[in-house]
């Protein structure tokens, strides 16, 4: 035994540092991890204890830890230890040691099958990882000789030990196969050979199940091994018996959990779709549970509701084309989707009540695509037989989303109601899904429902009902086109007649008129029934969200239909913000809205209006501009800049040519003179100045006053020119004071605007040269602390670059700094400043031959630039950015070929550049490769990748697998 602990020992001895990894060692420090209240030092026994697992010494620690005179926690560490030395580095292990480590392994399982049953499982997956690596060839029989060693009389441990001890062993090989890090074709071969030893597995396993003796832990770890080795893809057919024995054992309260487990991964299975005559014997099987459902309903009993539900569900969502397709068999089929409906309307609130119809709503989707996918006859027979199946799922699916009483709903904790809120969600998602079977008729069916309710005067309606049915049309309006349907005119007309005692209900009526905003666009003579409900419903808090979304859509929709009502819209909204109805983000909204709704008017009204809705908050930054800086200000100021940017986002007075139709939307000209916009921006500069003036040092504030020009400036395009020299001129004072992100962000948004026209070049010149000049002086003093503003500056360069090459014409540019500061970029830790850079050099690099200064700095610094593109692939930079390191190098090598050709040779030349893993051979083979490759960018990024995986020691690993 010695003797093979030295040599496996030896075997490892250069996988990691000797440190002092011994038994008494690692017994210190799992009782620090374990037992020491300190987190510090927690942490550290946990990475030593990590380094030790791994260690040569482990394969001499580990068996002494499983000596019976230690605690479980030792004896599991050192069962843990034995299954990672056999499962991540097996290839250290001599091949003439297999049988001893094996018969080891054995003889240790056969001692904890009495002992603790966390490290009986450790051993086992020690074991299983063992087989898995030695067959088919070195073990060709393993399954079988398991059985046959725990199956031996002369063991001292008691025969149902044993056989639990085997089930458990069985149950993880098959787990630890599909987790395993086999190579491709190795497992390939091990699953062929595990396909055969089901022949072994499965007889043992019917035989315990069958057995009236076999104890109720014996069946349960029978059912829960069948469970393991059906997910490798065994035939259904092989499976039968035992799926059959499952379900017998789904009458028995301790069996159920495992028996649904076992159930629903065999039917599961992708393969199983194969063996139509197998699927067909289960349906019988499956219908049969439905006393049992029954009961588990009436009793309350959610787990075996539940468990039912996911087999039937499985069995009609895996299989419901196979089945479908056996048409003589379309009555049990239907007799199944039946009670799957059953499952859908399954009485109770979801989530309180019940957690089961939740499960069905998918099968749903999969029925209906797999009918409407057959050809036109066929599927004009299922047509009729399953579309009164869709119209009374409808009617199932709104009865569950109906709310529950006021005073349950009261008692719901906010995560039952988050809960309630998705599944709503999934309903909703459904019943649009339902739209493409039943089509209009489904809106005539909720109409008529709709109607009936609110006009029968028989009997008190209750609002979760109406509530239901409007949620059903708001499902269906908010995704399908209902500019054609006859109801919705009956149904605009039907909703003043609702009567509104409750928020839920309230919101919901908000949302089905804002779901019906384009039709209203089409309709405008029915905005006068809705519009007065949503002003009204402005003025309610609890209503917020849903009152304020429903009035920018319609401002958005109907914008050349509301100036008669445009008064009333501003008046009202000016009186819920000066009253503070709305929490932040309803306020920026509801100003989007109004920038819809003044669009569409004539330029004098629309001061007119804007001079009375921004008074009152000019006067009050006015007051602000005059306080001392404080924290409460800062946010009033935030807040009142943040009103303007959402307003002019939104203000849009250059109408569009054929709104609705033509794919050009070009900007017509504005005839009436100035831009009101442009007209509000010059009163206020002023003000916004001298706000500046005090806040310049303040981030937040700064970002809130380039957001109202930037927001301007994407909304008007050319109507902004107007206010382009006095901008730059601020954003130069600003920036050169405090340099910050989002003057460089407004400053590259004036660049691919504006600087292609002459007239604006000057003034855009200046600021571009100015903030250039400020950020090369933060560069020198040290830009670590500002990858937001090196980010920034960046991505400024690159559009300068794409729009107006000129720019770098001018003899006051120092190219060559700029060049040298976005080399030190590429070497950020922060991804986007480094993605940013890259992009900067694949638009210089193109420009080499057009602009003289350009072309001189690549000349002299691009060697500069390559060696800090290897150093990134070498492992200086994340392997998710190699794509953009890729671009430069396809950039180099189409723009500067001679160059690239002569500069990539010397760069890798050194020994140990870019990685110390590389052999010279990798590196010519690259160079030569990049160098060939100046049309495919694709190869070039995929010639990267494998060179990095090559650089960090990774390629051929699993860490290579999602990359």
């Amino acid at each position: 035994m010695e003797r093979r602990e030295e040599q496996l020992g030896a075997a490892g001895a250069g996988a990691a540092p000797a440190l002092d990894f011994t038994v008494e060692n690692v017994e210190k420090a799992l009782h620090q991890l374990y037992y020491d209240p300190n987190i510090e030092n927690k942490n550290l026994a946990q990475k030593w204890l990590m380094q030790a697992q791994v260690s040569p010494q482990a394969w001499h620690f580990s068996w002494q830890l499983l000596q019976p005179d230690k605690v479980p926690e030792i004896q599991y560490f050192g069962a843990s230890a034995l299954h990672i030395k056999i499962s991540r580095y097996w290839s250290d292990i001599p091949t003439d040691q297999y049988e001893s480590l094996k018969a080891q392994l054995f003889t240790q399982i056969t001692r904890f099958a009495s002992g603790s049953k966390i490290v009986l499982t450790r051993l086992c997956v020690a074991l299983a990882s063992l087989a898995l690596s030695m067959m088919p060839d070195a073990w060709p029989c393993a399954v079988a000789d398991m059985v046959r060693l725990f199956q031996a009389e002369d063991s001292p441990v008691d025969g149902q030990g044993r056989c639990l001890a085997l089930l458990e062993l069985l149950t993880v090989l098959p787990e630890e196969f599909q987790t395993s890090r086999l190579p491709q074709y190795r497992k390939g071969l091990v699953r062929a050979s595990l396909a055969v030893e089901c022949g072994v597995v499965f007889p043992l396993l019917e035989q315990l199940l069958q057995q009236p003796s076999s104890p109720s832990c014996v069946r349960q770890k029978a059912l829960k091994c069948f469970s393991s080795w059906v997910q490798l893809e065994v035939p259904l057919q092989d499976c039968e018996a035992l799926i059959q024995a499952a379900f017998a054992a789904l009458q028995d309260s301790e069996l159920f959990d495992s028996s649904v487990e076992a159930i629903v991964n065999a039917i599961s299975q992708p393969d199983a779709q194969r063996y139509v005559n197998t699927l067909l014997k289960l349906i019988p099987l499956v219908l049969g549970l439905q006393e049992q459902l029954r009961q588990a309903v009436q009793n309350g009993d959610m787990e075996t509701s539940h468990g039912i539900c996911r087999i039937a569900v499985a069995l009609g969502e895996n299989h419901s084309r196979a089945l479908l397709d056996q048409v003589e068999h379309w009555q049990s089929f239907l007799a199944l989707v039946n009670m799957i409906m059953f499952c859908t309307g399954i009485p109770g609130h979801y989530p309180v009540n019940e957690t089961t119809s939740s499960l069905t709503l998918t099968f749903w989707y999969t029925l209906q695509d797999d009918i409407l996918s057959f050809e036109a006859e066929k599927q004009a027979v299922y047509q009729q037989v399953y579309r009164p199946v869709y119209f009374q799922l409808v009617d199932v699916l709104l009865h569950k989303a109906q709310f529950p009483s006021d005073e349950e709903y009261g008692f719901w904790s906010s995560d039952e109601k988050e809960q309630f809120r998705i599944y709503r969600v999934d309903i909703s998602d459904t019943l649009m899904y339902v739209y493409e079977m039943l089509g209009a008729e489904l809106l005539s069916n909720l109409y008529d429902k709709l109607g009936r309710l609110l006009t029968s005067s028989e009997e008190p309606y209750s609002w979760q009902h109406t509530e239901a049915l409007l949620y059903g049309f708001q499902s269906i309006a908010e995704t399908i086109d209902v500019n054609y349907s006859d109801v919705v005119p009956g149904l605009i007309g039907l909703i003043p007649r609702i009567s509104i005692s409750n928020v839920q209900l309230a919101d919901t009526v908000m949302f089905t008129i804002g779901a019906l905003s384009e039709w209203l666009a089409d309709h405008p003579v029915m905005i006068n029934s809705v519009l007065p409900l949503v002003l009204h419903a402005l003025g309610n808090p609890e209503l917020s969200v849903s009152s304020v979304s429903t009035l920018k859509k319609i401002c958005r929709e109907c914008k050349y239909d509301l100036p008669p009502y445009a008064a009333n819209i501003v008046a009202v909204s000016q009186d819920v913000l000066m009253k503070q109805v709305h929490k932040t983000s309803q306020c920026m909204w509801l100003m989007q809205a109004l920038g819809f709704l003044l669009s569409a008017l004539q330029v004098e009204e629309i001061l007119k209006n804007l001079h009375s809705l921004i008074s009152p908050y000019v006067q009050q930054l006015e007051k602000l501009a005059e306080e001392t800086p404080n924290p409460s200000n800062k946010l009033a100021i935030v807040h009142i800049l943040g009103l303007l940017s959402n307003l002019f986002t939104t203000l849009d007075v250059s109408h569009h040519e054929d709104d609705h139709e033509g794919p050009e939307l070009r900007k017509l000209p504005v005839p009436q003179g100035p831009n009101p916009v442009v007209v509000v921006l010059q009163q206020v500069f002023q003000l916004i100045q001298k706000v500046l003036s005090k806040w310049l040092n303040d981030a937040q504030v700064v970002e809130a006053v380039c957001a109202i020009f930037e927001k301007s400036v994407k909304t008007l395009l050319d109507d902004f020119a107007p206010m382009v020299p006095q901008l730059c001129e601020m954003l130069g004072r600003m920036y050169s004071t405090i340099p910050q992100a989002s003057a460089l962000d407004l400053t590259r948004q004036l660049v691919h605007i504006f600087a292609h026209e002459p007239a604006h070049f000057p003034p855009i010149e200046a600021l571009f040269l100015l903030v250039t000049s400020v950020t090369l002086t933060l560069f020198q003093q040290g830009p670590r602390d500002h990858p937001d503003i090196v980010d920034s500056f960046m991505q400024l360069l690159a559009q300068a670059l794409k729009r107006k090459p000129d720019l770098f014409l001018c003899e006051r540019l120092d190219v060559k700094a700029v060049f040298q500061c976005a080399v030190l970029a590429l070497k950020f830790p922060e991804a986007p400043t480094v993605k940013a850079s890259c992009g900067f050099f694949t638009e210089l690099l193109p420009r080499c031959g057009e602009v003289e200064s350009v072309g001189k700095v690549v000349q002299e610094d691009g060697r500069m630039l390559l060696t800090a593109v290897l150093e990134a692939i070498g492992g200086q930079a994340s392997r998710s950015l190699m794509d953009c390191f890729a671009d430069i190098l396809f950039a180099l090598n189409k723009h500067c070929f001679s160059l690239l050709s002569m500069w990539i040779k010397e760069a890798l030349q050194p020994p140990g550049f870019p990685s110390a893993r590389l052999s010279p051979e990798q590196k010519d083979t690259f160079s030569q490769q990049i160098l060939r490759e100046r049309v495919n960018k694709r190869r070039v990024k995929e010639m990267v990748k494998e060179f990095t995986l090559l650089c960090r020691g990774l390629h051929g690993t699993d860490y290579t697998a999602d990359y």
